[in-house]
C-alpha cells in the first residue's frame, strides 16, 4: 500500500532516475489543505540542477532498455501499472482532495477511471504501424516507421493533477518516450505518491521522473532544455503562450490544453428537469475550477426568467463544506491567489452592471471559516461585452446571457477567444445535429455536460490549445514518422536521386 502522510507536515521526495530524492538544495515548500488553510506536507523545491538531472535520467532511459523493449512488453508494464493504480485509487483520491480541495466524489471517480487510460494506451503500444508506399521509383522499396520523439516534458495544473497528467503520460509512454513531469506547486503531493507505483510496475529507472517546484524557477529550464523533444502543457492561456514561445526557440513539438469560456446553451424546448442541474453541475460541481466549466449559460429569451429563477433556486441548495464529506457539493478554491482573483472578478461584474442574483462573497458559516471558499455566484442579464463573459474566471461564477434564436446563440457562443467546449440542451433532433457543426469548440455535449473518455479526443479550437489528448489521436502526438528507402537490387543512378 502507498504510505499516507500524517496530518502534520511531512517531507516528501521527488523521483529522478528511479530514486526517491530531495532537491539538491535541500529546500522544501509547504503544500496547503484548502479546507483547513493549513500546511500538511513539505514538497521538495527543485532547482535547475534537479531539472538537468531529471532530463539526463530520462534521456539515458530513452536510449537504454526502454527503447529496445518490444512494444508489447511496454504495454504489459503499463497494464501492471494500471492495476496498481486501481488498488490505490481510494488513497490517491484522498490525497488529491486534501491537496487541491476538490470533492472526494469527483476525485474518487477520476482515480478509479485513470487505470483505463493506461490499459487503453498500453494496448495501443503494439498497434503502432508504418506503411508500405507504392513508390514511383522502379526497383525501390519504400516504407515508413512511427518512432518516439524522446524526452517529453509534462507540465500539469492544480485542479485535476493525476487525471491531467495521465492524459499525457499514458500516450507518451505507450509511444516509447520517456517523461519528466512537473506537477503544479499547489498540488504536488498526489503526484509524488503516484510516482511510487512506476518502479513497482516494472518501469525501468528514469523512464518517468517527477520534479516539484515553482514554474518561475524551473519551468523555463524544463521547456527549453536541449534534450527535451516535446512539451505537453495544461494550464492557463497566458502561461501557455509563454511555454509555446519558449519551446519555439528549440523548435520543440508542443501540446497545449489551455483555458475556456464555454457556453452551456438552453433552448425553450429543453427538458428543464435535466437542463437546470446540467447548468449547475457544469459550473459549480468542480467549484468552477475546470477548463471546460460551463461558465456562460445562454438561455433562450422566451424562457429566460423561468430558467433563471429555477437556476438560482437550485444552486441555492448546494451544500458547501468539507470536500472529504461525500455529501458536500461545493468545495473550496484550491489556492488563496485564485480565490482573490475570483472575488476580484465578482467585483468587476458588479461594477459593469451585471445583476448579482446569488452568492458573490466568502461564506459566513464559521465551520468552514478557515477554508478558501467563495459562494456559488450567479449573474443575470450579462452582456457579452462584459469581462465576466469574456475572460476565464476559473471559479464558481456563472454568467446568464439571453438569446433570441439559433443564430444569436451561435454568435454569442463563438464570440470569445476560446473554443474548448460547449453544451446544448434541446429536444429538437435537427438542432442537436445542426448546432454542433456551427459551434467553434473542440467538444460539444448535447443534453449532457463535462463528459470525457480515454476513447475520445479532447482539445480546443482557437486560443484554447494546440493538439489533442485522449483517443487514438493522442498517441500520434508523441510519434514522428520516418521514411525508409531501399534499393531492391537495381543500382540507382545519381541523377535519379532527387528531392
Amino acid at each position: 500500500m502507498i504510505s499516507r502522510p500524517p496530518l502534520a507536515t511531512e517531507k516528501l521526495s521527488m523521483l529522478i532516475g528511479g530514486r526517491s530524492i530531495a532537491a539538491q538544495s535541500g529546500d522544501y515548500f509547504e503544500s496547503f489543505d484548502p479546507f483547513t488553510g493549513k500546511a500538511w506536507a513539505l514538497v521538495p523545491r527543485a532547482g535547475i540542477a534537479d531539472v538537468d538531472a531529471a532530463v539526463q535520467a530520462a534521456a539515458t532511459a530513452f536510449r537504454g532498455e526502454w527503447r529496445t523493449m518490444t512494444p508489447s512488453a511496454r504495454g504489459q508494464i503499463m497494464t501492471r501499472f494500471a492495476d496498481l493504480v486501481a488498488e490505490e485509487a481510494e488513497t490517491l483520491a484522498v490525497l488529491e482532495t486534501r491537496d487541491n480541495g476538490k470533492l472526494i466524489n469527483e476525485m474518487r471517480m477520476q482515480c478509479k477511471y485513470i487505470p483505463q487510460w493506461f490499459r487503453f494506451f498500453g494496448g495501443l503500444a503494439d498497434k503502432i504501424e508504418g506503411r508500405v508506399i507504392p513508390i514511383d521509383k522502379p526497383g525501390v522499396f519504400n516504407y515508413t516507421r512511427r518512432e518516439p520523439l524522446g524526452v517529453v516534458a509534462a507540465i500539469t495544473p492544480w485542479n485535476s493533477p493525476l487525471m491531467l497528467a495521465t492524459w499525457k503520460l499514458a500516450p507518451a509512454l505507450a509511444a516509447g518516450n520517456t517523461v519528466v513531469w512537473k506537477p503544479s506547486e499547489f498540488s504536488s503531493v498526489s503526484a509524488l505518491f503516484f510516482g511510487q507505483l512506476f518502479e513497482k510496475a516494472g518501469f525501468p529507472k528514469g523512464v518517468v521522473n517527477i520534479v516539484t517546484g515553482f514554474g518561475h524557477e524551473i519551468g523555463d529550464r524544463l521547456v527549453t532544455h536541449p534534450n527535451v523533444a516535446k512539451v505537453a502543457f495544461t494550464g492557463g492561456d497566458a502561461t501557455g503562450r509563454r511555454v509555446y514561445q519558449a519551446a519555439a526557440g528549440g523548435l520543440k513539438k508542443v501540446t497545449l490544453e489551455l483555458g475556456g469560456k464555454s457556453a452551456n446553451i438552453v433552448f425553450a424546448d429543453a427538458k428543464m428537469e435535466a437542463a437546470i442541474p446540467g447548468l449547475v453541475s457544469g459550473i459549480f460541481a468542480a467549484t468552477g475550477q475546470t477548463c471546460i466549466a460551463g461558465s456562460r449559460a445562454l438561455v433562450q429569451r422566451s424562457v429566460y426568467d423561468q430558467v433563471t429563477e429555477k437556476l438560482v433556486a437550485f444552486a441555492r441548495t448546494a451544500k458547501i463544506g468539507d470536500p472529504l464529506d461525500p455529501e458536500t457539493q461545493v468545495g473550496p478554491i484550491t489556492t488563496l491567489p485564485q480565490r482573490a482573483k475570483v472575488l476580484d472578478y465578482i467585483g468587476i461584474a458588479n461594477g459593469e452592471g451585471a445583476a448579482q442574483l446569488l452568492g458573490g462573497k466568502i461564506p459566513e458559516d464559521k465551520s468552514i471559516a478557515d477554508g478558501w471558499f467563495v459562494e456559488p455566484t450567479i449573474f443575470g442579464n450579462v452582456k457579452q461585452s462584459m469581462r465576466i463573459a469574456q475572460e476565464e474566471v476559473f471559479g464558481p461564477v456563472l454568467s446568464v446571457i439571453p438569446f433570441e434564436d439559433e443564430d444569436e446563440a451561435v454568435a454569442i457562443a463563438n464570440d470569445t477567444i476560446y473554443g474548448l467546449a460547449a453544451g446544448l440542451w434541446t429536444q429538437d433532433l435537427g438542432r442537436a445535429i445542426r448546432l454542433p457543426e456551427r459551434l467553434e469548440a473542440g467538444s460539444v455535449w448535447v443534453n449532457m455536460y463535462r463528459a470525457t473518455s480515454y476513447l475520445s479526443p479532447f482539445g480546443g479550437y482557437k486560443q484554447s490549445g494546440i493538439g489533442r489528448e485522449n483517443g487514438q489521436t493522442a498517441i500520434y502526438e508523441y510519434l514522428q514518422e520516418k521514411s525508409i528507402w531501399i534499393d531492391a537490387g537495381n543500382s540507382i543512378p545519381a541523377p535519379f536521386v532527387q528531392r
